[in-house]
């Protein structure tokens, strides 16, 4: 008994030592109940952390330790919230917590201001906190499958934002300040209750390639109205017609207008 009790404190060793060296941490599927202390005990040195398909019901305060800390994959846990101390976390840029029971994001995540992707679907938001305006960095929010009514204004101050994911909630408006968002690609609000975009969307967003609304009451005769579908609609086919000189397969869904007619 001495002997394997010995033994796993040498593999232990030996693990955080790779963790130390590599700057990578990767627990996936290890049926974790809790973050691994020795995880937090690595400080400067941890770079990435995955522990996606575990079931990990807290994120402890320390992890504001992890200050060097780039990549959080924590997506398929029992995690209900974020400890305000995330806002430590000063050099992430990577933060997927999808599948999880997450109720309410803290205004500290505001702090994260090097973040470029942020994904928090399937799970039950009622509200983003303002303060995601002040994530001038992120290229990427997904948060479909929540239970949100609408956006928060501050979105449209997320100006390096080039996709928006959010499918499957109860989203009525979409607030004007989108129209800001001038590098924003691609608009998923699939299976809301949106009925009408704002009017200068199409017009404004001069990057906008994809928008799609199934699911929405909104007409396809009220989309093709608005100021600037014709530029949409020519961009959107100039995507296209690469996707297709590429070889690239698309679906059918892809090449409509992304409204239901």
């Amino acid at each position: 008994m001495g002997c394997n009790s010995s033994r796993s404190v040498d593999s232990k060793t030996s693990r955080t030592a790779r963790w130390r060296s590599t700057g990578i941490v990767g627990l996936r599927d290890s049926k974790l109940k809790t973050f691994p202390d020795e995880v937090l005990d690595l400080e400067r040195s941890v770079r990435t952390i995955d522990l996606t398909r575990n079931k990990i019901v807290d994120i402890p305060m320390d992890i504001g330790k992890l200050v060097n800390l780039q990549k959080l994959f924590l997506a398929e846990n029992l995690i209900d919230r974020l400890p305000m101390h995330v806002s430590k976390l000063e050099s992430l840029k990577f933060m997927t917590l999808d599948s999880n029971r997450i109720t309410s994001l803290p205004d500290e995540l505001g702090q994260l201001v090097r973040l470029e992707q942020l994904s928090i679907s399937k799970n039950s938001l009622s509200s983003l906190p303002e303060t995601i305006g002040s994530l001038r960095n992120l290229v990427l929010l997904n948060v479909s499958n929540n239970k949100l009514k609408s956006l928060p204004e501050s979105v449209g101050s997320c100006f390096s934002l080039e996709e928006l994911q959010a499918n499957d909630n109860s989203i009525e408006d979409l607030p004007e300040s989108v129209c800001n968002l001038i590098n924003l690609k691609s608009l998923s609000l699939d299976n809301n209750n949106v009925k009408q975009i704002p009017t200068n969307l199409l017009k404004d967003c001069k990057a906008l390639q994809n928008i799609s609304l199934h699911g929405n009451p909104i007409s396809m005769d009220q989309f093709q109205q608005i100021e600037g579908f014709q530029e949409f609609e020519a961009r959107r086919k100039k995507k296209f017609d690469k996707q297709i000189d590429s070889n690239v397969m698309i679906s059918s869904k892809g090449l409509d207008e992304g409204v239901d007619h």
